[in-house]
């Protein structure tokens, strides 16, 4: 079963001891990361962005008996836990779907996020980052955006963007 964690970032090695010590070695975390290249002072940088902020994914089979439930907010680096049995589903189906757009280094691709015509969307890297654009066409390998008066295009893979 898998619950949801909202944890201390600074306590995350603690937190990983606490679980092994109180569920063994069976049980898996899961937190979806991106990596996004900005600009700054002209050079290229590159940052770990987790998509759930402070969230991670836990999944344990012992986690059907609530007393392993009511503990986990017991464990150092556990800040909270949205504990719902309703929504195992979904939350396997948003699971797979992350592992799925997953590269080699185990980063989400920017093909992750749904992209509709006629919709506007932010950049969050490259160099036109908290830029506005709307998209005009989807193609193979190309996005036609208008920025503002300009149409331009651009490669998905190279930029990411959200939607506003």
């Amino acid at each position: 079963m898998w619950t949801v964690l909202k944890i201390d970032k600074k306590k995350y090695q603690l937190m990983k001891i606490d679980l092994k010590q109180k569920l063994g070695d069976n049980y898996n975390l899961y937190c979806p990361k991106m990596i996004i290249k900005k600009y700054n002072k002209n050079k290229l940088i590159s940052k770990e962005l987790n998509l759930l902020g402070d969230y991670i994914f836990c999944f344990s089979k012992k986690f059907e008996n609530n007393y392993y439930l009511k503990n986990l907010s017991f464990i150092r680096g556990v800040k909270s836990t949205l504990i719902n049995t309703h929504y195992q589903k979904d939350i396997s189906e948003f699971i797979h779907n992350c592992k799925k757009h997953e590269n080699e280094s185990g980063y989400l691709c920017t093909n992750f996020i749904k992209t509709n015509i006629e919709n506007n969307y932010k950049f969050i890297s490259g160099p036109f980052v908290e830029k506005i654009f709307k998209i005009l066409n989807i193609q193979k390998n190309k996005i036609l955006i208008l920025m503002g008066n300009i149409k331009t295009s651009i490669k998905p893979e190279e930029h990411l963007f959200y939607p506003v």
